[in-house]
């Protein structure tokens, strides 16, 4: 089914769209690169519709193929209401809601940080991914506008993710596999604003 068909078919119901979950070859497979598949007012819909369910779920990113459609498109929003504590800690500060076409990202530096992430195609679980503190964000937005930047701390770690579910990469192929807990259990015991008990007690290594 072309890509347009499947998008106009996922948009004919209001709301937000299935989130599809791992397992699904749609999230093993890199995402084809968007090339005007979409006429822009289909585009504008389906990105419309790729934060209305970032948002219901609710998560600070959404790729295409978290939603069936194997393009090179994601969506990212994080207001951020964080304790200054873990701002700190984690670089976490509020970004503006984006689009990202046909992304790609690149360490800058050589620092990496580890803390738990988690996933709406994963939901119920979390685990530490150690990831590069500094990226450089290319590609481009809706628009057709060129984008080359670099981004730090959380907004780094946002792109990065959503980035790697556009390469057919989940976040438990890079994390710390012993840190896996259930969503309750972090919150339970392991809400600290660093992992660095979670580490110490259940037996991995953070970077130093």
């Amino acid at each position: 089914m072309p890509l347009a068909e499947r998008v106009e078919q996922l948009l004919a119901t209001d709301g937000p769209l299935p989130i599809v979950a791992a397992g699904d070859p749609v999230l093993r497979q890199p995402a084809e690169p968007y090339d005007g598949q979409l006429e822009p007012a289909l585009l504008a819909r389906f990105v419309r519709a790729l934060r209305v369910t970032m948002h219901a779920a609710p998560g600070v990113g959404l790729a295409a193929p978290q939603v069936g459609v194997p393009l090179r498109i994601a969506v990212i929003e994080d207001p951020a209401p964080v304790p200054e504590e873990v701002r700190l800690a984690r670089g976490r500060v509020p970004l503006a809601f984006r689009v990202l076409v046909n992304p790609a990202y690149e360490p800058v530096g050589a620092a990496r940080a580890g803390f738990f992430e988690g996933c709406l195609s994963v939901p119920g679980w979390q685990a530490v991914v150690a990831r590069p503190t500094r990226v450089r964000l290319t590609g481009s937005d809706a628009d057709g506008r060129c984008v080359d930047e670099v981004l730090a701390g959380w907004p780094a770690r946002i792109v990065q993710h959503e980035t790697d579910h556009l390469d057919g990469v989940l976040y438990v192929d890079r994390a710390e596999l012993r840190s896996l807990s259930a969503n309750h259990t972090v919150a339970e015991r392991w809400a600290q604003p660093t992992p660095v008990a979670a580490a110490r007690e259940l037996g991995f290594d953070l970077p130093e």
